[in-house]
């Protein structure tokens, strides 16, 4: 194809108002660019406004700019603000329903949370728009089912006969070299006289399902979750909200004498505390047991320092409040209560959580191998040698794992002797 201009927008409240966490939008582009080499990529970053994201869209899709396809990505979900796909809809002239369902197809072979995806495909004039989700992610899954498809769909766009027709024959061939197709499931019978192989192709389910009869699974998961309770409160005794001073509501301001200093993480002060008594404390200390409030140091005047420079005498300018910036012990979580209120399954949350109660990880992940096989293979660490390879699907898979927050914790390339798998 020859030069080709695309455009994409990252519809989201939050990178309109900080770019730095947008990640979908310069996946997308960073994918545009590997599969088109002659392209042109024009990005901006809207808020989820439906006037905005609609005359936007307009803007682009005239005939006078020359952008072939617009790609959005955010806005899709059950939001309140994810109204892309509502302005979407009222640029189209024509719905691409069909190619909307075959990526939600797609995506929902990914995850079961696609469902809850709304975006629409169409053509605007000459123009094609397709929504995509605003998880990093799911564009990149979203454009690897449509990549192949965009040649042919702009040539249809913009009429250009000659390309479509090539498609289509490409298409026809494609189907005659598909009928003389040898099947690779066929095995060895045991006889001499059959060179098939002895080792059956099986499908990817049926790899996955031993997989998962393999590996230990993680038990009764959704209850354990459902029904864990809270040892401990959070946090565990009053603290401190701000840097001030501790004292008993009941003091009045004026100037009182400063007994001390507690730090987060000291013991909790058991002494006697005056009306006229105060203690200088930081943010997250605990609380003496007679104190009841805390008043920040904004609020407060320095009288009078000991000769050891600590101080002495400090007045109070505003009326001590009961509970004022206090955080009572169990405030953020209270024993015996939900951990988990509502479930998510992802273990950063669920190991974290746990973690803030004290408790240990429950989630870990599996020990994964990457191992290659072949007489004719060469680890990228070797020295090359003139009758042998590279293997690089070690590292293709092990980049896939690390892309899922999966670490390969073993990779290594191997020749073909069967000696060498008797671990």
């Amino acid at each position: 194809m020859s030069e080709i201009v695309f455009a994409v927008l990252t519809i989201s409240d939050t990178c309109h108002q900080d770019s730095s966490k947008d990640r979908s939008g310069p996946r997308l582009i960073q994918l545009l660019k590997d599969s088109f080499a002659k392209s042109v990529v024009f990005k901006e970053i809207i808020p989820d406004d439906r006037d905005l994201i609609e005359n936007r869209l307009r803007q682009l899709s005239r005939a006078d700019v020359g952008i072939s396809a617009i790609f959005t990505t955010g806005g899709t979900g059950f939001a309140p603000r994810d109204v892309t796909p509502e302005a979407t809809k009222q640029v189209l002239d024509k719905d691409c329903s069909q190619l909307s369902m075959a990526i939600a197809l797609h995506s929902l072979e990914k995850t079961k949370f696609a469902a809850l995806s709304r975006g629409v495909c169409g053509i605007a004039g000459k123009t094609l728009i397709l929504n995509f989700p605003g998880s990093e992610k799911a564009v990149v899954e979203c454009f690897e089912y449509v990549k192949d498809l965009l040649p042919h769909a702009l040539h249809l766009l913009n009429n250009n006969s000659a390309l479509v027709l090539q498609t289509h024959k490409d298409l026809q061939e494609d189907q005659v070299v598909h009928l003389q197709h040898s099947c690779p499931h066929k095995t060895n019978t045991g006889a001499d006289a059959d060179r098939n192989s002895p080792f059956p192709m099986i499908q990817v389910n049926d790899a996955l399902h031993i997989i998962m009869k393999t590996i230990r699974p993680q038990k009764n998961l959704k209850n354990f979750l459902l029904e864990f309770e809270s040892p401990i409160d959070v946090p565990p005794f009053k603290a401190s909200i701000k840097d001030g001073y501790a004292m008993k509501s009941s003091g009045f301001s004026g100037s009182k004498k400063v007994l001390g200093y507690i730090a987060a993480g000291d013991p909790i002060v058991a002494a006697e505390l005056a009306e006229d008594e105060c203690f200088k404390i930081n943010t997250g200390a605990p609380l003496p047991e007679q104190a009841d409030c805390v008043v920040q140091v904004e609020d407060t005047k320095l009288l009078k320092c000991k000769k050891d420079g600590s101080e002495d005498l400090v007045e109070i300018l505003v009326e001590p409040k009961k509970d004022l910036d206090v955080r009572s012990s169990g405030y953020d979580l209270a024993k015996n209560s939900k951990l988990f209120p509502s479930l998510d399954f992802s273990p950063v949350v669920i190991n974290s959580l746990l973690a803030s109660v004290g408790r240990s990880t429950l989630l870990t992940k599996p020990s994964i191998a990457v191992i290659s096989t072949g007489n004719e293979l060469l680890s990228p660490q070797q020295p090359a040698q003139s009758n042998k390879i590279y293997d690089s699907n070690t590292t293709l898979l092990q980049e896939l794992l690390q892309y899922f927050n999966f670490p390969a914790e073993i990779t290594a390339v191997l020749s073909d002797e069967y000696s060498i798998f008797l671990f």
